[in-house]
């Protein structure tokens, strides 16, 4: 193994811990706001989960980066 391969695998794990930190910091905020919006108004609830899912997509994003880099060569 090379420092070339190294460092893109290197690269693709600090790709996926970078976008799960900024996932779950961000659904630890979104969902106490959806579960304090559903408290008072329970035709919230459907609202509150298209918003909870939304920041899943950092992760998606973060792990095709991790892929792209790990098959580069």
């Amino acid at each position: 193994m090379d420092i070339g391969t190294g460092l893109a695998l290197l690269g693709a794990g600090v790709a996926i811990g970078v976008a799960g930190l900024g996932t779950g910091v961000a659904q630890g905020q979104v969902g106490a706001a959806a579960v304090g919006a559903t408290a008072e108004n329970p035709k919230m609830f459907g609202k509150g989960m298209i918003l909870m899912v939304l920041p899943e997509t950092i992760v998606i994003l973060g792990f095709v980066v991790a892929f792209l880099l790990m098959n580069a060569e």
